[in-house]
């Protein structure tokens, strides 16, 4: 496991009675991207929760080191942010609530807290906007806060739910830098995705349809034949070597197709796609 961010071994996921994501074997690469991709519906979401430790194996088995008792040091960025309008915070004061597991019940925070709070406000480029309320904030503009709060937690793994789904051009510019990024300082990134040229850029590719259908390096596993089991003909068109995926969920469409949502409250096209990417 020591060069390994995670490992399922006959992993099945459930949500009551209902079957999330079927028997399934697969590893996660420490030190790289890894994309996981699949249709609407395909598990993509539950996985990572798994990953994160939120949702339990109905069987089987999901090991990740940065969730090991005594260093938990795992950050989890869900996709869409569902704010209460009536809850005057501030963008710091978002992203310092990433430092909070550290700083101790009372929540005293340090010089080298402060320190990474500006730092990932920094990195996100939104350190103009630390004392604007997170509702007077755009779409782009609050999952960059949401980047930043995962990037101030102690982290070696960062997991983020479709990082560049719905949002505007310079924000996923701004979040794909920080993706890379993560790498060269050491740690490991796992992404949610529904865009295959996203997936092609990743190093490492795990390809869902309510199972894992495949798993490795994108060119391994990103074949014609891997996508059309994965997405059906209802979904796949391959015509003269072009790729069309047709997935309705993730049509352009008037706000954000929701897969997973955080809330902060008071209370205790079709694509086309070439398959190399372009």
């Amino acid at each position: 496991m020591s060069a390994l961010a995670a490992q399922a071994r006959d992993l099945v996921l459930t949500y009551g009675s209902t079957v999330a994501v079927a028997r399934s074997s697969f590893t996660i690469p420490s030190g790289s991207v890894t994309a996981i991709i699949g249709p609407n519906g395909s598990g993509k979401s539950t996985v990572l929760s798994a990953i994160a430790g939120l949702v339990e194996p109905a069987a089987g088995s999901i090991e990740v080191p940065a969730r090991r008792s005594g260093s938990h040091r795992l950050a989890y960025v869900l996709q869409t942010t569902k704010v209460n309008e009536a809850l005057p915070v501030t963008v710091r004061e978002v992203v310092t609530m990433g430092r909070y597991a550290a700083a101790g019940a009372y929540l005293r925070l340090n010089r080298a807290d402060r320190d990474a709070v500006e730092s990932a406000m920094e990195r996100t480029g939104i350190g103009d906007l630390a004392s604007r309320h997170l509702h007077h904030l755009s779409g782009g503009q609050r999952q960059r806060v949401f980047v930043a709060q995962g990037l101030a937690q102690e982290h070696d793994l960062l997991l983020l739910d479709e990082p560049l789904t719905g949002i505007d051009l310079p924000t996923a510019q701004a979040i794909d830098a920080i993706i890379h990024d993560e790498i060269t300082r050491g740690c490991t990134v796992v992404l949610t995705t529904h865009d295959l040229s996203e997936a092609r850029a990743a190093d490492h590719v795990v390809l869902l349809s309510g199972a894992v259908i495949a798993a490795g390096d994108p060119e391994m596993v990103l074949t014609a034949a891997h996508i059309k089991a994965a997405y059906g003909p209802s979904l796949l068109h391959v015509d003269e070597g072009r790729v069309f995926l047709d997935d309705p969920a993730h049509q352009p469409v008037a706000g954000r197709h929701v897969h997973g949502e955080r809330t902060i409250h008071t209370e205790s096209s079709p694509t086309d796609l070439h398959p190399d990417g372009r």
